[in-house]
């Protein structure tokens, strides 16, 4: 059918009789009432409606349509009120995108979250890709760096992860501990592949450790990360991952300029749905024990 209203205009005739009563049921003036009629037995060429003076009778093709539109009024409540209860309960898919490197530290929430919640599937991808909010990829998103300025996104600040300059014991037990950046040449360091990613201890790296002594360079941040802890040399390590391997030694300390801020983002149009709001809620509490 080309034109819902004018189906659902009879409908109201056949089941009310009269085009005051359907024009008051659907909010409108008799004359659109009366138009819609006309227009849909134009449109079938057939008579829908038989009129007198008591008002209209829906002739047999007119009680099709009754039946019809009848079903279809009571599935489209059936889904509404489904609709409804999927809408105010944490169930369905909720899909979280993050920053590669970061599933050791939302494994331990989405685990616990999901175990609350059991009828809910939970996709988690981290990857340097950024996801677009606007077009479903996404519920949840946690960026790094620069406060994200898309203004249909709901940004807030979820934490400031650290890092500071660790190397392996083993390392240390073979090659010594610098003393600071004037013995940096005398040592090896683990870092980007790319010369000049854009991460802040990246480019403090870049401008006080000789590029000759960054003997091995990768890719991906997690890869540098495990690299530093197999021995391969002085690199930047997030405070939570060093605290969980327990054999490195730290060379120096955070400082607040190689800080990366993390941000929870989420869509304007999705932001107050239950389960974006619970999960948000839970990923908040459990940031503030993050280092």
């Amino acid at each position: 059918m080309e034109n819902w209203d004018e189906v659902r205009t009879a409908y109201h005739v056949a089941r009310l009789g009269t085009v005051s009563g359907a024009a008051e049921a659907l909010g409108v003036h008799h004359a659109t009432v009366i138009r819609h009629i006309d227009a849909l037995e134009g449109r079938l060429g057939v008579k829908l409606f038989q009129r007198h003076a008591r008002g209209y009778t829906a002739t047999e093709a007119g009680q099709d349509l009754l039946r019809v539109a009848q079903a279809t009024a009571d599935q489209f409540e059936q889904l509404a009120g489904r609709l409804h209860g999927h809408g105010a309960a944490v169930t369905g898919e909720l899909v979280i995108t993050a920053v590669e490197g970061f599933a050791p530290l939302l494994l331990p929430v989405v685990t616990a979250f999901q175990n609350e919640h059991c009828d809910l599937s939970v996709r988690l991808v981290t990857d340097s890709r950024l996801f677009r909010l606007e077009y479903g990829e996404a519920h949840v998103a946690i960026r790094a760096g620069a406060r994200p300025q898309d203004p249909d996104n709901v940004v807030q600040l979820l934490a400031r992860a650290q890092v500071a300059l660790y190397a392996h014991q083993s390392y240390v037990a073979q090659f010594g501990m610098p003393k600071g950046p004037g013995d940096f040449a005398a040592h090896r360091f683990v870092g980007p592949l790319d010369e000049n990613h854009r991460a802040l201890f990246s480019q403090w790296m870049r401008a006080n450790v000789p590029a000759d002594n960054i003997r091995l360079r990768l890719s991906d941040p997690r890869d540098q990360f495990d690299a530093v802890q197999h021995g391969g040399g002085i690199g930047f390590v997030p405070l939570w991952r060093a605290e969980q391997a327990g054999d490195l030694v730290q060379v120096m300390p955070p400082r607040p300029e190689w800080d990366s801020e993390l941000w929870l983002v989420t869509h304007v149009d999705l932001h107050r749905t239950p389960k974006v709001q619970a999960f948000s809620t839970a990923l908040k509490e459990a940031a503030k024990s993050w280092v």
